[in-house]
């Protein structure tokens, strides 16, 4: 545990956020996306702020790491792939249905189990595939089955009921509010249902990004660090083939990184250096960009960051714009890369 004294719950406020990314078509400003990024330096202060990262809102899937840090460690015996799809996003390929059936197969139950609501996969060629072979939506294809095999495997070696363990009031689920209070260092703020069925947190962003440090930077054989690994090993596993979040992982050393519905994505490094984003209108076009170069800001090496530049804006099929990151992203004259 981190601290016993933990601050206040971030206050629930319309969030004030700020440009974070701009549209810029023939050299000029079409449009733009706002939102929120914080910046922590390995030191976990914060060395860049844009927008409002103390109010609530929910991370969506981007807390899923320090969800599969609780069932850690409340005995969850996986490592590996399996770990990296107990904490996963994922986009319903082949291996990620075999490992979710092998997390339930393990815990001695099958799909019939799941509460996670039925879905097509996520990945886009993949449910093409799964439309054209007749095949209904099913909880094992739906992109959080991994965790929900997970909690249900947690649960059954603790004892707990299977039947509501995504009652927020579940041993599971207060296990788990209790790791995301202790780890985000706040008070949850609001309980809410995400997407797929599962009790969601209010947290801040700020706390978004020092939960996210403090799994990266923890000392090895600890549960945090057994999150970090799998899911950096297995970035694909946590995720799917083509994805630009395994992307990221793969091109910078050590990095963990996790994103969420409605343009949420978090990423650290082992030395404690976070980055947490916001888009306010979901956008992944903006995403993507302004997660890169907060991490740029963060110290890490704008080289291994330019396949996440932002996507073009086309003009009779030839490139005439991009989607960039405002100015105040950009990184400090003379300030040392260290990754």
């Amino acid at each position: 545990m981190h601290s016993s004294s933990l601050a206040a719950a971030p206050l629930v406020r319309e969030p004030v956020h700020a440009p974070v990314a701009h549209l810029i078509r023939g050299g000029i400003v079409e449009g733009m996306h706002y939102g929120s990024v914080v910046v922590l330096g390995a030191d976990g202060e914060v060395q860049l702020q844009i927008g409002d990262i103390e109010a609530a809102f929910y991370p969506r899937s981007a807390i899923k790491p320090v969800q599969a840090v609780a069932m850690a460690r409340a005995g969850l015996p996986l490592h590996g792939e399996l770990l990296s799809l107990a904490a996963a996003s994922h986009s319903g390929e082949e291996r990620h249905l075999a490992g979710t059936r092998r997390i339930l197969e393990l815990a001695g139950l099958t799909e019939e189990h799941l509460r996670n609501v039925p879905d097509m996969p996520f990945d886009p060629a993949v449910r093409d595939a799964w439309i054209r072979e007749g095949r209904a939506p099913s909880r094992l294809a739906q992109n959080c089955s991994g965790k929900h095999a997970a909690m249900l495997y947690t649960c059954a070696l603790n004892g707990w009921p299977l039947e509501d363990y995504l009652d927020p009031a579940h041993p599971l689920q207060q296990a788990i509010a209790e790791i995301v209070e202790d780890l985000t260092g706040q008070r949850i703020a609001r309980v809410t249902v995400d997407g797929c069925g599962a009790p969601l947190f209010g947290i801040s962003l700020h706390g978004l990004a020092r939960a996210t440090a403090r799994i990266v930077s923890a000392a090895p054989g600890t549960p945090e660090a057994r999150v970090a690994d799998a899911m950096r090993e297995h970035a694909e596993m946590a995720s799917g083939s083509g994805r630009d979040v395994a992307a990221l992982m793969r091109a910078v050393p050590g990095l963990l990184s996790k994103d969420g519905f409605e343009g949420v994505q978090v990423a650290a490094l082992p030395d404690g250096r976070a980055v947490a984003v916001k888009i306010a209108d979901g956008a992944n076009r903006a995403r993507v960009p302004v997660t890169a170069a907060a991490l740029a800001r963060a110290g890490v090496d704008p080289e291994l960051l330019t396949g996440f530049a932002g996507e073009p804006l086309l003009g009779g099929g030839r490139e005439v714009g991009r989607v960039r990151p405002v100015r105040s992203l950009e990184p400090l004259a003379g300030a040392a890369v260290r990754a």
